[in-house]
């Protein structure tokens, strides 16, 4: 219960923060040693429902917006969904066997932080509102790419928006947006696997995790937005580096 609910509360602050979630739901049970259920792809698709609830509460004005008013950018996000949409459907069983691996989760939080330093170098001027077909392209494509841990969802759409000069803001609340669909679809796909199949997974343990990743992740939603507006994101950058030392220095200890 108690590694539930601590992977619970990193699920909810770092799916949000630039900072991978999947790589810390790894990580953290490759740190301490941590077996069994928590240390599954299933159990973290379950929290991954904690926080898709999260951005339910945040955004479920903006989706009434988008869905009554403004059509033509709701379908522009429907639309930057597919790529991930595919690549998890597609790709799910290759990223649950084989991209697991810490080295690759290092590797991926430095050149996703490379590429977010280099995205806060382009110019910023445009809102969500003056989202194209192109845009939505571009940044699903590089939602897509999320599926290796260590990359980051919220990192790399964040920064492809900012490559299409998106305001800090207006690129953060599009990929909180454009996540919604994904999270939702994932936890559809394994919504049978994670919580009907009562003789082989302990509800009690997925309603810890699922409860403390939905209120920590609406509060880094509402931080991560706050920050936006003032910052850049190399404060993240630099987590991430560290963080792929410390991983490094892991493996070689481990031997």
């Amino acid at each position: 219960m108690l590694q539930a609910l601590i992977l619970g509360i990193v699920q909810g602050l770092t799916e949000f923060l630039p900072v991978s979630s999947t790589a810390h739901l790894i990580l953290f049970p490759w740190f301490f040693n941590w077996g069994g259920e928590v240390d599954t792809l299933t159990f973290d698709i379950a929290l991954h429902a904690g926080t898709l609830f999260a951005l339910i509460i945040c955004f479920w004005k903006d989706w009434m917006v988008l869905i009554f008013k403004k059509q033509r950018l709701f379908g522009l996000i429907i639309l930057a969904s597919i790529p991930a949409g595919a690549a998890g459907f597609l790709l799910n069983d290759i990223a649950e066997y084989y991209l697991r691996k810490p080295l690759l989760i290092s590797l991926m939080l430095i050149a996703g932080g490379i590429i977010m330093l280099v995205a806060e170098k382009v110019y910023k001027f445009r809102d969500m509102e003056n989202t194209g077909i192109k845009d939505a392209i571009f940044i699903g494509i590089a939602q897509a790419i999320a599926i290796i841990p260590g990359v980051s969802r919220s990192g790399i759409t964040i920064s492809a928006g900012l490559f299409r000069g998106f305001e800090r803001e207006a690129a953060a609340r599009f990929s909180f947006l454009l996540s919604t669909p994904l999270i939702a679809g994932a936890t559809i796909l394994h919504f049978k696997k994670a919580f009907m199949d009562q003789g082989n997974h302990d509800l009690q343990l997925f309603s810890v995790g699922i409860i403390s990743s939905f209120i920590t992740g609406f509060i880094a939603i509402k931080f991560l937005l706050s920050f936006l507006k003032k910052y850049p994101m190399n404060l993240f950058v630099y987590y991430r580096f560290v963080l792929a030392a410390v991983i490094i220095s892991g493996i070689w200890l481990k031997g």
